[in-house]
């Protein structure tokens, strides 16, 4: 049997497309500022014009989310991207005089961009206007719940990319992804870099191809809320964090660890904002019914309150938009105190602010090193001192987890992809953005002050060219009339041979 015949199906034309985006990627990196961004803005316009169609479509599909809050996630990462990064350049050089130095953008080349089930369209969105800002080919391998609406978002922001001048082949998609074809992705010699959103188990694989790869961890985010903090703004910033997309964000907030001496206030606050506080005897229907065995109910990750309610055959109010569940002791053993992809809310109290530091810390060792924390508060004392403390790489303050790590609500950068660093073991320590997708080549000139650095004003760096030599005219010798006595001589004898037969 062939080598190719046992490869999985769809392997070969998938290679196919890695060179076919090879072929774009070097194109695309002679383009200069202004043609880029022509296709960047281009591209981000008929994102946002189908902002809400594929948000419609993506709950349809995967039957997780909010129409609304996925519209909002889709408009933020197409025209809100190109705001956010409008005076960006990742592609002129850049010129340091006092250094004597002069930077080369240089694009990785060829981007295999895994997206997942939760955020699907947003981040298709997100990570092909990361790389066309920087030159890049991309390559979508959609997840598979979500396969249809995301390669169909990818291919129709591949047809506006070309419109607007991109090299064809620049933005692809997986049509039927799996595990052996995206393995082979990723290991593919032709991949330059994989980014990887998704579960723990993808991420690692990415990471074990022998590509180059940026990869993110789980959330597990804790929300401290101590005395001094506006409560009734706390409740209902951390209740519209939760019910955002039905939680399935993994900056979400996991537990609220309060102090005892307002947690009473909380509660009822939380209750006025579409939060239901379990009953004693409610907590554990709930537990058993959404972490069967101490493991996540998959199947209801993206679900609402009412549904969660229903599974567990509890009663709530028919405004309720959270599940709030209350327990002691935050322990690896207690399934409340780990993720949740859906608006469940564990509810931890503590004696104060630094007990509630400590319960934070547990929390993270537990899962989500290096995620997100989020504290609300006015005491910058205790805001610094939760800052340094929590192993993670942003902390949200006084305004939802959701939208405040991801740079919705605050001017992180905006994202769909979380780098948590080494706390998290990823190879990303901060959200991901354009710059992550370039390297520099820096040309440094000799630092004696006697060494004059040239004058790099006016050239762009993939056009530049050394001044050719000047032609010399041909020098006649005698040489020559003899050499063409001799040929035409020979050339007679042929045709006389040619006659005579």
């Amino acid at each position: 049997m062939s080598a190719a015949a046992a490869e999985p199906a769809g392997v070969p034309r998938a290679r196919m497309m890695l060179q076919r985006a090879h072929w774009a990627a070097t194109a695309f990196a002679d383009y200069d500022y202004e043609r880029t961004r022509r296709i960047v803005e281009a591209v981000a316009e008929e994102a946002y014009r189908n902002a809400q169609r594929y948000a419609e479509w993506a709950v349809k599909e995967t039957g997780m989310g909010v129409v609304e809050h996925k519209r909002r996630k889709n408009e933020a990462c197409s025209r809100g991207l190109v705001e956010w990064y409008g005076d960006h350049d990742y592609v002129s050089a850049r010129i340091d005089p006092e250094a004597k130095v002069v930077e080369l953008p240089r694009p990785a080349g060829v981007v295999l961009a895994l997206t997942p089930s939760t955020n699907p369209i947003a981040t298709v969105f997100f990570k092909v206007l990361l790389a066309l800002m920087t030159r890049n080919a991309v390559v979508v391998s959609p997840h598979p719940m979500a396969r249809e609406s995301s390669a169909d978002a990818a291919h129709r922001l591949a047809a506006a990319a070309v419109e607007a001048g991109a090299p064809d082949g620049c933005i692809q998609a997986v049509e039927e992804p799996t595990i052996p074809l995206i393995e082979a992705l990723m290991s593919d010699p032709t991949t330059d870099v994989i980014l990887a959103t998704g579960g723990v188990a993808v991420v690692r694989a990415a990471y074990r191809s022998g590509n180059p790869a940026i990869g993110v961890g789980p959330g597990n985010v804790p929300a401290l809320v101590d005395h001094t903090a506006d409560l009734a703004a706390a409740a209902e910033r951390l209740m519209d964090s939760k019910a955002f997309d039905n939680s399935i964000l993994c900056t979400n907030e996991s537990c609220a660890i309060v102090e005892e001496r307002c947690a009473a206030e909380f509660e009822r606050e939380l209750h006025r904002h579409g939060g239901y506080v379990l009953a004693p005897d409610e907590v554990p229907a709930v537990r058993e019914t959404l972490y069967p065995e101490g493991r996540i109910r998959v199947d209801l990750a993206g679900r609402d309150a009412a549904r969660l309610a229903q599974e567990s055959g509890i009663r709530v109010p028919a405004k309720t938009r959270v599940l709030v569940a209350p327990f002691p002791l935050v322990v690896p053993e207690e399934p409340l105190a780990r993720e949740k992809l859906f608006p469940l809310l564990g509810l931890v109290r503590v004696p104060d602010a630094r007990r509630g530091i400590d319960a934070a810390r547990a929390m993270l060792r537990i899962g989500g090193g290096g995620h997100s924390a989020v504290i609300h508060s006015r005491d910058p004392r205790a805001i610094m001192a939760y800052g340094a403390a929590v192993q993670v790489l942003r902390v949200a303050v006084n305004v939802g987890g959701s939208t405040g790590s991801s740079g919705l609500d605050t001017n992180l950068a905006p994202t769909m992809t979380i780098g948590t660093g080494f706390f998290g073991r990823s190879s990303l320590g901060e959200n991901l953005q354009p710059s992550h997708l370039i390297n520099m080549t820096r040309v440094a000139y000799n630092s004696e002050p006697s060494e004059v650095f040239g004058d790099f004003s006016g050239l762009e760096p993939w056009s530049a060219a050394p001044e050719p030599a000047p032609v010399q005219a041909p020098q006649r010798s005698a040489n020559v009339d003899e050499a063409r006595d001799e040929i035409r001589r020979i050339v007679l004898e042929e045709l006389r041979e040619l006659v005579r037969r």
